[in-house]
């Protein structure tokens, strides 16, 4: 019975690979051929599947840019952007998509100190700080029992000294995926979709409005009230936005 179960769970999954498969490929014919709006509606029926990956979101990012619906476009190379960080076409694209926008923000200045620590721990995603420390943890292992069967001194000296700096470097990616880890947990981000929106000073219809933004600009959500989510900006400024006119990034 369970063996049944199986083959049926692997068959199930190979059609639907073989159905996302497929309309990915409709998808980069219709892109093609300049109808990118089909092109999105194929694109979005593999995320409806279950399916989604970084260079599925900058397709469609690029099939909103073609249309010049400049959220949509952002949403998507951001969002492909948190599954591979380090893609400088994704960077490019999206610095493209974030000139059409309206706000121009001032990004607060980082010390040197926070610059350095965001290029060490940014450099990989927290999962793939994890696979490194998995990865160098089993070559301490394997290091340490070359030290215990080696019968030579020189031998045993490398593979003692070599096996502590798989274990420190096993040690120190642990701590940035950590560190990443919190870092993604305590960062929110949301794109804002509505056209113009007036951000509140509280999270009611009737508080003072404190400034503007437009579609396209990317916010970090600190909190929520009913229908009302606090931000902060890239230059500091803090407020409150309706719900619905933000999507937030972080909703695999």
């Amino acid at each position: 019975m369970k063996k049944l179960i199986y083959i049926i769970v692997v068959f199930i999954s190979f059609i639907g690979t073989a159905q996302n498969e497929a309309l990915f490929d409709k998808a980069t014919e219709s892109y093609n051929s300049g109808d990118y709006q089909k092109a999105i509606d194929y694109y979005n029926s593999i995320l409806d599947n279950g399916q989604h990956s970084a260079e599925l979101y900058f397709n469609l990012g690029n099939a909103y840019y073609k249309l010049n619906q400049i959220a949509p476009s952002i949403y998507n190379y951001e969002k492909a952007l948190l599954l591979s960080p380090n893609d400088r076409e994704i960077k490019n694209n999206l610095g493209y998509a974030q000139n059409m926008t309206l706000d121009a923000i001032e990004v607060m200045p980082e010390t040197g100190l926070a610059r350095i620590y965001k290029t060490l721990t940014g450099f990989l995603s927290f999962d793939q700080w994890s696979y490194v420390a998995v990865i160098f943890m089993i070559l301490f292992v394997l290091l340490y029992l070359a030290f215990y069967y080696f019968k030579y001194a020189m031998h045993k000296r490398i593979a003692f000294i070599l096996s502590i700096v798989c274990l420190l470097i096993s040690v120190m990616t642990v701590v940035f995926a950590f560190i990443q880890y919190n870092d993604f947990m305590a960062d929110q981000p949301a794109i804002v979709f509505t056209s113009e929106v007036r951000i509140k000073s509280e999270p009611n219809k009737g508080s003072q409005p404190i400034f503007v933004l437009h579609e396209g600009t990317k916010v970090n959500v600190l909190d929520g009230l009913n229908e009302w989510k606090k931000i902060r900006i890239a230059d500091g400024k803090t407020g409150w936005i309706p719900s619905e006119s933000i999507k937030l990034l972080k909703d695999f």
